[in-house]
């Protein structure tokens, strides 16, 4: 029979430093990409808000893209 406790532990990831920032750049990319195709596609019957939609949700996608350069310019150690 297998034994259920090995000897030796699995060994615990070190935390990710910038977790938090990677999650939230990525909600706010696919939300803002949501946005702008729900904007699209409100727009066939309204322009205005479509347009209402549209461009927040544009503006939210290149906040998240700056982000990115952001995370790619922090200083991972400690």
């Amino acid at each position: 029979m297998a034994n259920a406790t090995p000897d030796n532990p699995t060994p615990v990831k070190p935390p990710k430093p910038h977790a938090r920032l990677e999650k939230w750049i990525w909600i706010l990319i696919y939300g803002g990409l949501f946005l702008v195709i729900l904007g699209i596609a409100t727009g066939r019957t309204d322009a205005a808000l479509g347009w209402s939609m549209a461009v927040p949700g544009g503006v939210v996608v290149l906040v998240g893209i700056v982000l990115i350069y952001v995370r790619s310019r922090l200083n991972d150690k400690k």
